[in-house]
């Protein structure tokens, strides 16, 4: 099952992350996995968090930019080569992915990747024909 990205659109000026994180702060939500991607003039912070409708709600009441996406989440062997082996998987179905980071979430001896997959249903098919654990919930 996918879950819940939130992107929020960031103008690149000093402080502006500093700015949502107090927002999110104030609301009680809490971080599961965050990536920030730049370019001159803007920046894209990618978050899972624990309360996504408070988050998204909380967010735009500040007046930031928000967009959700399904995202999967798969947990990995925290080992040399567990993620080559999920990017073999994918590789080998011919599974596009637009982008990944890594979570926040940790057991011990493991890893949680975030995929944003082109397909997602297909790609999350497959994730599950084989074997691979998916967080559902963070």
């Amino acid at each position: 099952m996918p879950i819940k990205q939130i992107s929020v659109f960031l103008e690149n000026n000093a402080g502006r992350l500093a700015e949502v994180t107090e927002v999110l702060a104030r609301a009680d939500i809490n971080l599961r996995a965050i990536a920030i991607a730049d370019t001159a003039d803007f920046g894209i912070l990618r978050l899972i968090v624990d309360k996504e409708a408070e988050a998204v709600q909380a967010l735009t009441g500040a007046g930031f930019t928000t967009r959700e996406t399904q995202v999967a989440a798969v947990e990995i062997d925290d080992t040399p080569g567990g993620l080559a082996g999920v990017m073999k998987i994918f590789k080998e179905y011919n599974i596009n992915i637009e982008y990944l980071y890594a979570s926040l979430e940790h057991k011990s001896g493991k890893a949680v990747v975030v995929f944003r997959l082109e397909d997602i249903e297909r790609g999350i098919a497959i994730i599950k024909e084989k074997g691979l654990s998916m967080i559902e919930k963070f």
